[in-house]
C-alpha cells in the first residue's frame, strides 16, 4: 500500500470528495469524520482547545490508486506535554473519532501506517494519542496487533459512557417495549399536557410548537438563539468562549450545507424554550448539544422537545438515536443502553 502525507490545507481540501466517498464505506462512518466537519474544526483548532498544531494527514492507496484509508492526524503537544500524533477533532467537541478505512483494508492500512511512522520520514513523535474511539471500533484490535508485531506498547483507557437508543421505527412500540412504565407515563403526560394546552387555546396559532430549522437565510439567527439557550447553563456558558462560538457556527453551517443538520426548537408563545443541536446522518440521529430557557420549566421543554424528536426519528425510520458522550440520568429514562469511548496510546 502506498502511503502519502498531506501537511498543507490545499492538499487537505483537495481530498474532500474522495474523503467523503471513503467515509461512506468506512467502518466508522460518524459525522465527526466527515471532511466538512474536520475542515471547520481545523479552522479554530477545536474552538481554541489546541494552541498550535501541524496538519499530518496520512493516506493509503492501493496499487490502482484508489483510496483505501485515511489517518486524519495532526502533530501537537498532548495533555501530558509530549509530542503526539492525535486525531483531528480531538478531544472535547468531537464525540466519536477514528481512522477511515474500508473494513477489508483496515489491517493492511494500519501496517503501512505504522511502518511509515517508524521510518526516517516521520515527524518527531513520542506517542500516538487517540481519543474517543468507540469501544466496538475495529481499529482497536487491528492497532493492537499491528503494534505488537513491532514491539510497540499500546494502552487503552475507558472514557465517557455513550448511551444510545436502538429505534424500532414505531413510536408506540418504542414507548411500550423500551421505556419502563413510570417513565413511559411521564413522557406521555408531558406531551399530552402540551397537546391539551394547544387544543384549549383561542389564539390563531398554537401557543406551543416545535420545528426543525430549514431556511439557510435564518440560520445565523437560529444559531445565535441556540447559543443563547446553551449559555443559560453556567457550565455551558463557561465553555462558550468566542473561539468555541465561532467553531460551533462553522460546524453548524457545514452540516447544513451538507444536508445533515437537525437544529430544532420548542417555542412557547413565540419564545424559544428549548433547543437541540443534532446531526441527522446515515440512519442515526446524533444528539450533539441542547439548551433551555428556565423560565419555561413548568412545561418541561427539554423533555417535550426530546419526545417530539424521538417520535420524528421513529416515524422517519432512523435506526439509532445516539445521545453520545455523557451518562446523564435522563438519557437512560428514555430507554438508552450503554457503550463507551476509549483513549488508546501507542509508544515505540
Amino acid at each position: 500500500m502506498k502511503i502519502e502525507v498531506i501537511r498543507d490545507l490545499d492538499g487537505f481540501n483537495a481530498l474532500a470528495e474522495q474523503w467523503n466517498h471513503l467515509h461512506q464505506d468506512s467502518a466508522s462512518a460518524v459525522p465527526f469524520l466527515r471532511h466538512e466537519y474536520l475542515a471547520a474544526w481545523w479552522q479554530t483548532l477545536g474552538g481554541g482547545e489546541w494552541p498550535r498544531g501541524a496538519l499530518y494527514v496520512i493516506t493509503g492507496r492501493q496499487a490502482n490508486g484508489s483510496l483505501a484509508g485515511i489517518a486524519p492526524l495532526f502533530l501537537t503537544e498532548n495533555k501530558d506535554g509530549l509530542p503526539a500524533l492525535m486525531l483531528l477533532g480531538s478531544i472535547e467537541i468531537s464525540d466519536y473519532l477514528d481512522l477511515l478505512a474500508r473494513p477489508e483494508h483496515l489491517p493492511a492500512f494500519l501496517d503501512a501506517l505504522l511502518e511509515h511512522l517508524a521510518g526516517p520520514d516521520a515527524p518527531a513523535w513520542q506517542v500516538l494519542d487517540w481519543y474517543n474511539l468507540l469501544d466496538s471500533s475495529p481499529t482497536l484490535p487491528a492497532l493492537a496487533e499491528a503494534s505488537a508485531r513491532r514491539g510497540w506498547t499500546l494502552a487503552q483507557e475507558p472514557l465517557q459512557h455513550c448511551p444510545y437508543i436502538p429505534l424500532p421505527g414505531d413510536w408506540e412500540q418504542y414507548l411500550t417495549e423500551q421505556v419502563d412504565k413510570k417513565q413511559r407515563h411521564e413522557i406521555r403526560r408531558k406531551l399530552r399536557r402540551i397537546e391539551e394546552l394547544n387544543a384549549r387555546s383561542d389564539l390563531a396559532h398554537q401557543p406551543v410548537r416545535w420545528y426543525i430549522v430549514q431556511d439557510e437565510a435564518t440560520l445565523d439567527a437560529e444559531i445565535a438563539d441556540f447559543l443563547g439557550l446553551m449559555a443559560n447553563d453556567p457550565e455551558k456558558a463557561r465553555f462558550l468562549s468566542e473561539a468555541m462560538r465561532a467553531q460551533m457556527r462553522l460546524a453548524v453551517h457545514a452540516a447544513f450545507r451538507a444536508g445533515w443538520l437537525q437544529l430544532s426548537f420548542l417555542e412557547v408563545n413565540g419564545e424559544k424554550a428549548a433547543g437541540y443541536l443534532n446531526f441527522d446522518y446515515g440512519d442515526h440521529i446524533w444528539v450533539y448539544n441542547s439548551g433551555l430557557d428556565f423560565r419555561f420549566r413548568e412545561y418541561s421543554p427539554g423533555w417535550v422537545l426530546l419526545g417530539y424528536l424521538l417520535q420524528w426519528a421513529n416515524e422517519h425510520q432512523r435506526g439509532i438515536f445516539d445521545f453520545m458522550r455523557g451518562d446523564e440520568d435522563y438519557k437512560y429514562k428514555f430507554g438508552a443502553i450503554d457503550r463507551r469511548v476509549v483513549r488508546v496510546t501507542v509508544r515505540r
